[in-house]
């Protein structure tokens, strides 16, 4: 498993996946990523899936590029860009034979990843059990554990409330107040007020619960359903935290990048008999 020519396929592109897709592409691993038709994407600024949608995006100066087939996959690869294919079920994966398969999809339970889908698979969040369903699991619970790579059993269970971000836990989620179409009245990076209608769905208001930055908003024109995590008030007020990837991400995709590593140590040393 030489880092030059590992492949590594990221299933879901959102901005957890994001984070773990530029920390491994500037270690020098060759992507590809996986993603729905419409994938509904809050942290828009700082998700490759973002390409679904607009062709070509970059996040902290690294290029996506949607790709439409297997073909586009490789041609991707050789210009430098991460390839972003919509793929939901991941029929690819016979194709592209990757190296290292990491399941980032985050939905808190396992939507179809197994053990042997490639020599190493690697999974974030609740819902898998390593040995089971993957080799790996990667904590991406808020806290002390954050980015731990955990061998033996699953990551914690999903509280189901939002982590603790500038003092503030659900107040800074925005959620869709009714079935419909979203349209904006704030752009991500601008400063909202608490009370502040920054979006509406289906004529009713989507209001700001919390003071500070407008840090993720799905698209305008897109269809939610009511309850819908629908964007996120960051209550810091930093505007640049809009445009980075976020320090959960960066501490996940850490977990990620030793789990690579102590695979590729382990195997080094079984070659030398150690």
């Amino acid at each position: 498993m030489n880092l030059s020519d590992t492949l590594v396929l990221i299933k879901g592109a959102g901005d957890l996946a994001t984070g773990v897709a530029v920390r491994l592409y500037r270690c020098g691993f060759t992507l590809v990523m996986t993603e729905l038709p419409n994938p509904l994407m809050v942290r828009r600024t700082v998700a490759f899936g973002e390409a679904v949608y607009e062709d070509e995006v970059a996040v902290e100066g690294i290029r996506a590029r949607r790709a439409g087939d297997v073909q586009a996959v490789r041609r991707g690869i050789a210009d430098g860009t991460i390839p972003v294919l919509i793929d939901p079920e991941t029929r690819c994966l016979s194709e592209l034979a990757p190296a290292v398969l990491v399941d980032a999809v985050m939905a808190k339970a396992n939507t179809g990843t197994r053990l042997g889908d490639a020599p190493l698979v690697i999974a974030l969040g609740p819902g898998f059990t390593a040995g089971i369903d993957c080799n790996a699991v990667i904590e991406t619970n808020r806290g002390h554990r954050l980015g731990r790579v955990i061998y033996d059993g699953s990551a914690a269970p999903d509280t189901g409330e939002p982590g603790l971000v500038g003092g503030k836990t659900g107040e800074r989620v925005l959620r869709a107040p009714a079935d419909g179409i979203i349209e904006h009245r704030s752009i991500i990076g601008e400063h909202v007020e608490q009370g502040q209608v920054v979006a509406m769905v289906a004529n009713n208001p989507v209001v700001a619960l919390t003071s500070g930055v407008l840090r993720g908003l799905v698209r305008p024109g897109v269809p939610v359903t009511a309850g819908l995590k629908i964007g996120d008030v960051d209550p810091r007020a930093e505007r640049w935290h809009c445009f980075e990837v976020s320090e959960k991400s960066l501490a996940i995709a850490g977990g990620v990048l030793e789990a690579i590593l102590a695979a590729r140590s382990t195997l080094t040393r079984r070659r030398l008999g150690h």
